[in-house]
């Protein structure tokens, strides 16, 4: 099987599928879905259950070893928005959370390390969030508050352990994007963010693995 330029979780809306727009003129994608994909040019899809281990390690399996340039693990979900403190916030939520948006970018990093190593310059980005931030704690969204964080530092030890073989990773805040997630009232559109995620992913290389940088290229407190 021919490699990819890139590889991209949860593309099929959002941020996720404005960068599978963009990266896709640069060589080959590979976008994964829940169900049934977007019809957006040149992309290539893969259905995977990132909350189901199994889903992963097939999904894996399938791509026969082909070269990945870049790996984006933009999947996410924020189902805790509006929860009250008093009540709220129940077990299967945070469970669920964890699962996708922890567990799942772990376990996709793991399977696809030999597909990376198989790349000349292979780059790992992982869509994080300023809610990971510990220096900013307006209160509330705890589920998906703890779940960025915990994304965070999943990256931030990734680059240690990989920085020796040439794997880059980054952290990243994609902005208050006007999604879904982020609502109508978010400070940018979908394509600005995906523009400034792109360049941010272009750029980045073993000299600044590990870094938790802004869409549009600043430094974010950790």
């Amino acid at each position: 099987m021919a490699g990819f330029h890139a590889v991209i979780t949860g593309a099929s809306r959002g941020i996720g599928r404005s960068l599978a727009g963009r990266m896709v003129t640069e060589g080959p994608v590979l976008g994964t879905c829940r169900s049934t994909p977007p019809d957006l040019p040149g992309v290539t899809w893969a259905t995977v259950e990132l909350a189901d281990p199994t889903s992963i390690t097939a999904f894996a399996a399938g791509l026969e070893g082909a070269p990945i340039e870049h790996l984006v693990c933009n999947a996410g979900i924020y189902p805790d928005k509006g929860q009250r403190l008093e009540g709220g916030y129940p077990p299967e939520m945070w469970a669920e959370s964890f699962a996708v948006n922890v567990t799942a970018a772990f376990l996709t990093v793991q399977a696809l390390l030999p597909n990376l190593r198989k790349a000349e310059a292979p780059r790992i980005a992982l869509i994080s969030s300023q809610m990971a931030s510990d220096t900013r704690a307006p209160g509330g969204s705890y589920i998906y508050r703890a779940s960025k964080a915990a994304l965070l530092n999943l990256g931030r030890n990734l680059a240690t352990d990989l920085k020796p073989e040439g794997i880059a990773v980054g952290i990243y805040h994609p902005g208050w994007v006007q999604t879904d997630m982020g609502g109508s009232a978010a400070e940018i559109t979908v394509d600005e963010a995906a523009e400034g995620l792109a360049a941010r992913i272009a750029e980045l290389s073993p000299a600044t693995t590990g870094q938790f940088l802004t869409w549009d290229g600043r430094p974010h407190a950790f």
